[in-house]
């Protein structure tokens, strides 16, 4: 994995990563996140793919002045196509980075080929009434966040069934004894290795506030092909996300997983995730390439 850094207008910058080589797609993350993410990366990978992955704004090491707006993050991240070359691309948005997915390719519809929404936050989220945005006002804001994390990282090394345990209910609808029969043997490793590298820095403020400027025109204005991928089952982002963006997508396609929570790439049906993505991909694959008049997926010579 190489780690870059692109300095944009008045001093700010934007983290990000490149991992692969072939076709291009920009995975914009989800919460806590940053560009060291790796839920979902290896069978895309192994497909070929190369995966550009920016922290969003407020995350890792990309400055939170980025974040003033989905506008401006967006921009930054049309900026780093035009560094990197590339013409034209596919992408994935994950969890509370839906916002700047869907915004992304509402304003930017020459550069996307398609977007792909896993558990994805498509509209007004979280708000001052609900207890998960006032706990998250408490443990998750500056100052605070990187202590929680440690905590949450030295607990699961130590007894990651027992933290896996506990943060289950903020990811899934299911009782414990349900959660347990979709877990796989390397499920509490990839749970381990989140926790270590989660952080919030002041990206998470930023997320409680980007899913307001998403209204139901940037969801009419994505014209290019899109997956929607949610498990039934989530309890982080209500399954009404999934059908709002499908009700209002012109060419969405909705494919409901049955799978344990929020983390799809994690136990029973996470297969399914992995084989619906590539199918998805490769189809505009093959077409984007057979057609005259696209642009090829591949940096500009």
């Amino acid at each position: 994995m190489k780690i870059e850094f692109l300095t944009l207008s008045e001093g700010t910058r934007l983290q990000y990563s490149i991992r692969g080589e072939g076709q291009p797609i920009l995975v914009l993350h989800g919460g806590h996140s940053n560009c060291t993410e790796e839920f979902g990366y290896q069978a895309l990978l192994d497909a070929g793919y190369s995966l550009i992955t920016p922290s969003r704004p407020g995350y890792g090491e990309t400055s939170r002045e980025l974040g003033e707006s989905l506008r401006t993050a967006c921009q930054a991240y049309e900026e780093l196509l035009r560094h990197l070359q590339i013409k034209k691309l596919h992408v994935i948005a994950v969890s509370a980075g839906g916002p700047s997915g869907i915004f992304f390719a509402s304003q930017y519809p020459q550069r996307i080929c398609t977007l792909t929404l896993q558990s994805a936050v498509t509209g007004p989220w979280l708000t001052s009434k609900d207890k998960e945005y006032k706990a998250a006002k408490i443990l998750f804001r500056p100052g605070v966040e990187a202590y929680v994390w440690k905590l949450f990282a030295s607990v699961t090394d130590r007894f990651p069934r027992y933290m896996f345990k506990q943060m289950a209910s903020s990811f899934t609808k299911l009782p414990w004894r349900e959660v347990e029969s979709y877990l796989l043997p390397e499920d509490l490793e990839a749970f381990r290795a989140m926790n270590r590298r989660q952080r919030s820095g002041h990206g998470f403020m930023i997320d409680l506030v980007h899913p307001g400027q998403i209204e139901i025109q940037h969801l009419q204005n994505v014209t290019c092909p899109v997956l929607i991928m949610h498990s039934l089952q989530d309890g982080t982002v209500p399954l009404e996300h999934a059908h709002r963006a499908s009700k209002h997508m012109p060419n969405a396609q909705l494919c409901l997983l049955d799978t344990w929570g929020h983390l799809i790439w994690l136990g029973k049906g996470s297969e399914q995730v992995n084989r619906e993505l590539l199918s998805f991909l490769s189809q505009w694959d093959k077409n984007t390439n057979e057609s005259e008049t696209s642009v090829p997926l591949s940096r500009i010579d």
